[in-house]
């Protein structure tokens, strides 16, 4: 760990466990995710990534049985803590997900939900929120002149990209992908890397991918996961390279998975 002495964490998950039900899904985590990076979830089907990356927004919350012990801190407030309202949580951790999830409505109103929500009336300001979002996501040039549009129409890596978009209208501090490129084709998939890579200049991204070959593309950090615990974390160069565990390296190296 002494290599990520001077990187400032933005979460921290800390003897974190997690249950559906009375199922063990995510046993004793600790995970540092350093700011402005983008930290990697690998690990075969079925080990708790995605169980994890849920964690940090308290998306489980939204269904009953579910059950988390120990905690997250985003920055210095523990996530986890009662006194913190979920809501609140997404709005600080946005999420996209595995398939582009558009809504049924315009490309404007997509991108826009999410400051109607929290409130927001004031025309001008919703129109300049919707531009940069899409500019960020690099989608603008693409729609400007069709912003009526339903985005159903999109292409599914315009889709995609138009997620982002909406997740990005907030100002999130921290963004979570979940298997984002698992749905389209090596071009979309190169575009979302690109723009992975560029968010991270301004928003922490934790990323769930099966694609080791794009975690060791554009990754700095990655963690293995097996069975629900983490077995080994550090930079992704070190991992691909020398991993630590043995299990590590046999999925790596196409042992297991």
């Amino acid at each position: 760990m002494k290599e990520l002495i001077t990187l400032k964490p933005k979460a921290e998950a800390r003897d974190l466990n997690f249950y559906y039900g009375s199922f063990h899904a995510v046993k004793n985590v600790n995970l540092t995710v350093p700011e402005r990076q983008v930290t990697a979830l690998i690990g075969p089907s079925g080990c708790g990534k995605t169980t994890l990356l849920r964690c940090f927004n308290r998306m489980h919350d939204l269904y009953p049985g579910n059950r988390y012990e120990g905690q997250i801190f985003l920055d210095s407030d523990n996530i986890l803590s009662r006194e913190i309202d979920p809501i609140e949580v997404r709005m600080r951790v946005s999420m996209v997900f595995q398939k582009p999830n558009p809504f049924p409505k315009s490309i404007y109103e997509n991108v826009a939900y999410g400051l109607r929500v929290r409130g927001e009336k004031k025309r001008s300001l919703i129109d300049e929120k919707v531009e940069q979002a899409l500019k960020e996501a690099a989608l603008w040039d693409e729609v400007k002149d069709r912003l009526k549009d339903m985005a159903l129409n999109l292409s599914g890596g315009q889709q995609q990209r138009l997620c982002i978009a909406r997740a990005l209208v907030a100002n999130p501090e921290m963004i979570l992908f979940d298997e984002p490129t698992s749905a389209l084709d090596p071009i979309a998939t190169a575009s979302i890397e690109e723009l992975m890579s560029q968010l991270k200049q301004h928003v922490t991204i934790l990323i769930v991918t099966h694609s080791m070959q794009q975690a060791a593309r554009f990754s700095d950090y990655t963690a293995f996961m097996y069975l629900g615990e983490m077995l080994e974390f550090g930079t992704t160069s070190k991992v691909f390279s020398s991993p630590s565990h043995s299990q590590t390296e046999d999925y790596l190296r196409g042992r297991i998975g």
